[in-house]
């Protein structure tokens, strides 16, 4: 997926999606650019370009193309029960390159998008290459045991090391596996973005 210069999309989306984005350099140079910024007229945002605004946030937080991220949104909403926000936050999160990521396999989820896509995960044993393959409680994520040696995986420990890992994943430091053990729980105050109005877009 080509995302496009990630700092000015940050800056366009007031949030930082991208982990490039999370530094304190980063932090400090936006910080800079608002005080140095002429106060003038803002016009608030209507409802519909608060919509897009979340919507925006969260896809280029998992890192998916419009047709894909609509693609989750409508199954969530399909059932139309209480459910559909728990429900697409869970198919995001159980994403093999998200897990992959949560685990600390990878520092970005685009660098674990890549290391599914290029074969070198596998769920329950079986090598997998296909990073939007859903897991499913039960589940165990691990490195392909050819790729261990691989200069990819050349600092895991060093990586793996402080790596808060959610709840919902058991990992095993030892043999680098990572079980689903539960339901990821949508939480807003702990997301960038807002699911619920997200859906709001979609349900138009």
């Amino acid at each position: 997926m080509i995302i496009g210069p990630k700092y000015k999309i940050a800056r366009r989306l007031g949030a930082t999606v991208f982990e490039k984005t999370q530094t304190q350099k980063y932090q400090l140079s936006q910080a800079r650019k608002e005080k140095n910024k002429t106060r003038g007229f803002s016009r608030p945002k209507s409802e519909f370009g608060v919509q897009l605004l979340e919507k925006q946030k969260a896809r280029y937080t998992y890192c998916l193309t419009e047709k894909q991220f609509s693609k989750y949104a409508k199954a969530a909403l399909s059932k139309k029960d209480k459910n559909a926000i728990s429900r697409l936050y869970a198919n995001l999160e159980f994403r093999a390159d998200n897990i992959a990521y949560r685990a600390g396999f990878a520092a970005t989820r685009l660098a674990a998008r890549q290391m599914v896509g290029h074969g070198h995960m596998t769920i329950n044993g079986k090598r997998i290459t296909i990073p939007s393959y859903e897991l499913k409680e039960g589940d165990v994520l691990s490195i392909r045991t050819a790729s261990l040696t691989k200069p990819l995986f050349a600092d895991l420990d060093e990586r793996l090391k402080g790596r808060e890992i959610p709840s919902w994943i058991k990992f095993d430091f030892d043999k680098k596996t990572a079980t689903v053990q539960g339901q990821p729980k949508y939480n807003g105050a702990e997301t960038l973005f807002d699911l619920n109005v997200v859906l709001e877009f979609y349900s138009r």
